[in-house]
């Protein structure tokens, strides 16, 4: 059951975030799925779909790697890099044309063959920093 479920998650990666196919979010989620980030939640397939789509207008390459994917039980967990071009509208920050990298760690439970929650651990700090909307720290001096 583990490699289906792993194969469930990577198949959100490919499908949902980098081919922008939403309609994939019927196949692979529960209809009650939850995202839960640090700065927001995320409910059902029409939110999910709401999110990625913005997402995807903010950054039209953007392009997810999965780096390390381990399963037990239930759990997937997913270490991911993700690359892209802001040249949308982001969280109403306009387009920069600043290219970002950023980093992640997804914990996702399945049930039934779809995922029904996602604790998602992304570097929302560091992506701003690399759009230039927070300043990034000056290094310390000896």
């Amino acid at each position: 059951m583990s490699e289906q479920n792993k194969t469930l998650v990577r198949r959100v990666f490919d499908e949902v975030y980098n081919a922008g196919n939403l309609a994939a979010v019927d196949q692979l989620a529960a209809s009650d799925f939850v995202i839960y980030m640090p700065s927001q939640e995320i409910r059902g397939r029409a939110g999910t779909k709401q999110y990625v789509s913005a997402l995807r207008t903010g950054f039209p390459d953007i392009h997810f790697a999965i780096e390390d994917q381990v399963s037990e039980g239930d759990r997937v967990v997913t270490r991911w890099i993700a690359s892209g071009t802001h040249t949308g509208d982001f969280q109403g920050i306009p387009p920069t044309g600043k290219q970002v990298r950023l980093t992640g760690t997804d914990i996702d439970r399945i049930a039934n063959g779809k995922a029904v929650e996602c604790w998602s651990h992304v570097d929302e700090l560091g992506m701003m920093q690399q759009l230039g909307v927070i300043p990034t720290p000056e290094p310390a001096a000896d």
